[in-house]
């Protein structure tokens, strides 16, 4: 089940987003991302809409997004490869006609995975925190989606 963000999800969450960033990126010191730990929980997961998918009770994986940008997609490390992050994907595509992301150059699976849901590579650019190349992607809801996505107009 995809549902919104309770403050009881943090610590969970922050969990996910460890492991699965320490395994993800592994050419990235695994220091750096508990370095990070304190800011993802003090100002990026604050300043984001976050979803969490919830499977027999607990937090499998979760999504935020920020703007029209996906922030994060993180499923944990052994419920991946079982359609969440498709799902949770899914769920934000909805609610949105454009998205976004920033994903790293050298996680060639997170790429095709984005390629397979209809993003495409605008460009590449430098990340100024690890040094390391990163790929930003966009998608845009073909035009019969992007009706859906309007909200209906109020009578004059």
């Amino acid at each position: 089940m995809i549902r919104n963000f309770h403050t009881p999800d943090l610590d969970p969450v922050l969990n996910i987003w460890l492991l699965a960033s320490t395994q993800a990126h592994h050419f990235i010191p695994s220091t750096f991302w508990h370095e990070q730990l304190e800011a993802m929980r003090d100002i990026y997961l604050p300043s984001a809409t976050t979803r969490v998918f919830e499977a027999d009770g607990a937090v499998a994986g979760f999504c935020s997004v920020y703007g029209d940008t996906l922030a994060a997609l993180f499923v944990a490390p052994a419920r991946q490869g079982g359609g969440i992050g498709r799902q949770l994907l899914a769920d934000v595509m909805l609610a949105r006609s454009t998205l976004q992301l920033t994903v790293y150059s050298a996680n060639a699976p997170a790429i095709r995975f984005y390629e397979a849901q209809g993003f495409v590579v605008l460009g590449e650019q430098l990340d100024e925190h690890t040094g390391h190349l990163e790929k930003v992607m966009r998608w845009v809801a073909e035009p019969t989606e992007r009706a859906l996505h309007k909200q209906p107009s109020t009578p004059k």
